[in-house]
């Protein structure tokens, strides 16, 4: 993605018409691609938050017998 600065420099000498229809498409690449990456980071959130409401409801984890009151490392 380029900034509009970035794109007219790019195009310097090229129609004012080609230049202002590659900014549109430029603007529109950047208002999706922000959504897009909005909407990614939102779905995983809420992946995150169902996982952790459905651990929950996991039983406690019990230690086994042969482990207690032994000195790990």
């Amino acid at each position: 993605m380029l900034s509009n600065p970035q794109i007219d420099a790019a195009l310097d000498g090229a129609p004012e018409d080609v230049r202002a229809e590659i900014r549109g498409i430029n603007t529109d690449a950047r208002n999706l691609a922000l959504q897009v990456a909005l909407s990614v980071s939102v779905l995983a959130s809420l992946i995150g938050l169902l996982n952790s409401l459905r651990m929950r409801r996991l039983p406690d984890i019990t230690p086994s017998a042969s482990l207690e009151g032994t000195a790990l490392g």
